[in-house]
């Protein structure tokens, strides 16, 4: 008997500037990535999102492939420049009428659309003015969500403010490897506070304007584990979940910061900075919901690696992230540890309560290899197949989990990968025109859903 309940939904979930293309059609201003993306060395083989899968020009094709494998919700995000070219100010009507038209349409094929406000498309107009480190940003921001609410509020009952700030600050901020190609600690912090800031603001727009519906945030859950019984291990994981995890989930979902942490952080920096109001603000525009994106978990030593380990690296004499010797690994080496959405989930309900959890991605990025012109993608069947056993265990133990979206519905960008490896349910072919074109997985996950979860 399946653990999965009756109202369950199962969705596929993308990103604006990964599918849409059309960077510079009808109207739509240049956002950080189109600049970014355009400047020699930054992504792999100069890949950026110009064309990406066309979703702008295929949507009416997508959503019915979405249809097909029975979808019943997707969860996608806005571009901000394409509705506010400048941030700010002038309406593009034309972006306006691309995002109706797609509502429409997903409503007309009984699939619920989930919409993210904020997918790391920050308009450029924005980020001359200062970007995240501006507070007019979050003020921008705000204008931005009630334009959304007021356009598509009455057909979308599923809002989410922000799609991962650990990444986009973290990388934008502190490895430099996102635009705005900063480094500096002190100014990724502020930048994140100014997030924090614009996801209350919207909140309180979005219950002030008598929205029917629901409000949420989407956070990276990454568990960490010690790499052995140590008690330096065992405290190096600690910070890590203290920096990684508490720091992002505390300021939604309780309304304020690990208090150690935070002033921790303004004894050695300055920062946070809060501006009058910031604290209250905070504390009285929580979630409704927290996106959960699930990925891998990560391993924690208190001593460097000997050889480095790819992704994130903890933070240099505190914790580091390393290999875990008894694991298994993508080729991109990511940790393939399916107990860990389990264990994140009843992590967070213990922390934060019963708040109700939708896990907004979780996937497998490989090369799937083309048999006989099929794209058979079994590792991509076996890992999902793995985590909603996991998913279907935290809701057995009692967690309000309400829906699962897989990255992604269909290939697509990767930021600075390009095309190099896959996640998705349905293939594109760069070389024929972007014909789309169903996968082993898009099969399997049909079946999936329109057995509830039973059939996998």
């Amino acid at each position: 008997m399946s653990a999965f309940p009756p109202n369950f939904l199962w969705g596929a979930a993308t990103a604006a500037y990964q599918v849409e293309g059309a960077y510079n059609e009808d109207g739509k201003g240049p956002s950080i990535w189109d600049i970014f993306s355009h400047q020699p060395g930054t992504t792999y083989q100069g890949t950026n999102g110009d064309v990406a899968v066309d979703h702008y020009h295929h949507v009416k094709e997508d959503v019915q492939l979405m249809a097909e494998m029975g979808l019943q919700s997707y969860r996608f995000s806005i571009s901000w420049p394409r509705l506010l070219p400048n941030g700010r100010g002038e309406i593009n009507e034309a972006g306006i009428q691309f995002y109706s038209d797609l509502i429409d349409d997903l409503l007309a094929h009984n699939i619920e659309p989930m919409i993210t406000l904020y997918h790391w498309d920050l308009p450029q107009a924005l980020q001359d003015e200062g970007g995240w480190e501006a507070r007019s940003t979050a003020e921008a921001f705000e204008e931005y969500a009630r334009l959304c609410y007021a356009r598509f509020g009455s057909r979308v009952k599923k809002w989410a403010t922000f799609n991962e700030t650990i990444v986009f600050i973290g990388h934008g901020y502190i490895t430099g490897n996102h635009p705005p190609s900063v480094r500096n600690p002190a100014r990724a912090i502020q930048a994140c506070h100014h997030v924090f800031v614009a996801h209350a603001l919207a909140i309180k727009a979005f219950r002030g304007m008598g929205i029917n519906g629901e409000i949420g945030f989407v956070n990276v859950l990454q568990p960490h584990s010690p790499l052995t019984n140590s008690p330096e291990d065992k405290t190096a994981s600690d910070l890590a979940d203290a920096i990684h995890t508490h720091w992002f989930y505390d300021p939604v979902l309780k309304g304020h910061y690990p208090a150690e942490l935070l002033a921790q952080s303004q004894a050695l920096w300055g920062v946070p900075r809060f501006a009058p109001g910031d604290d209250e603000l905070l504390r009285k525009n929580r979630c409704d919901f927290i996106g959960l994106n699930y990925y891998r978990r990560e391993t924690v030593s208190a001593q460097p690696p000997v050889e480095k380990v790819s992704g994130e690296q903890g933070v240099e004499g505190l914790f580091y992230f390393v290999r875990n010797p008894q694991s298994t690994y993508t080729e991109w080496g990511w940790e393939i540890w399916p107990q860990g959405l389990t264990d994140g989930i009843m992590m967070i309900k213990e922390r934060y309560g019963d708040i109700p959890i939708y896990i907004t991605e979780n996937g497998l990025g490989a090369v799937d290899p083309i048999v006989d012109g099929e794209i058979v993608d079994d590792p991509r069947i076996d890992f999902l197949r793995m985590h909603i056993d996991a998913l279907e265990k935290a809701i057995a133990l009692g967690a309000d989990v309400r829906g699962y979206y897989p990255w992604s519905f269909i290939d697509l960008l990767s930021w600075l990968n390009g095309y190099k490896k896959q996640y998705g349910f349905v293939y594109v072919d760069h070389k024929k025109n972007l014909a789309r074109q169903r996968k082993k997985s898009f099969f399997w996950y049909q079946d999936v859903i329109a057995s509830r979860g039973e059939n996998r």
